[in-house]
């Protein structure tokens, strides 16, 4: 083909060629700028808050009213803007809908998230061979080996046949027998997940 036809080919399609390319641009920003879903997700967590536990409140955005708090011994936080809310008595969820709200007073669509940083108004307690005996203080999804290890472990002594959890659910007073052992090869469904103020007993 002579050089004449080749530029009158290249002619034809540059237009097309250009409008493909500014296309691929525009859609590679659009996803760059897409608002994150993370941001506006709040954690689904049936955990309640209690005083002195410690909460990271985020507004996607807004720094200056996102950062960690402590929960005050009167249930309260304090915010700018919204000044104390009681977040005592309440889940990650519902904190973050009922700051949420009040928000909507100074800016549109507000995009809030609570998430529990740290568990102070809840414990579990260990008792006879352990390391270390007495309360320890949960973590979120805090299951029984991990109290055991939090406890310094088993002492030589220990009967891990016979360990066991007593738990006090509405009034109800339960012993819930562990297969201590079996739990430690990694059977995920005998690694019980605690519940505040249950105790540890190892025999």
């Amino acid at each position: 083909m002579t050089k004449p036809g080749r530029l009158f080919i290249l002619t034809l399609f540059a237009p097309t060629l250009l409008c493909h390319a500014q296309g691929s641009s525009s859609a590679s920003m659009s996803a760059q700028i897409a608002t994150p879903s993370t941001a506006a997700a709040a954690p689904i967590d049936s955990y309640v808050i209690g005083a002195s536990d410690t909460l990271t409140v985020t507004v996607w955005k807004e720094p200056a009213l996102s950062g960690a708090l402590l929960v005050r011994p009167d249930g309260m936080i304090s915010l700018p803007l919204l000044g104390d809310i009681e977040a005592s008595g309440t889940t990650p969820l519902q904190l973050a809908d009922q700051i949420q709200g009040k928000l909507k007073k100074f800016m549109q669509d507000p995009k809030v998230s609570v998430v529990l940083t740290q568990i102070h108004s809840k414990i579990i307690y260990l008792l006879g061979e352990v390391e270390k005996k007495g309360p320890v203080e949960m973590t979120p999804g805090m299951t029984l080996l991990e109290a055991i290890s939090s406890a310094g472990g088993l002492t030589n002594f220990a009967n891990a046949k016979k360990i066991y959890v007593l738990r006090n659910e509405a009034g109800t007073h339960q012993r819930i027998p562990v297969r201590y052992k079996e739990a430690l090869k990694g059977d995920a469904a005998l690694n019980l997940t605690l519940k505040p103020s249950d105790t540890i007993v190892v025999p």
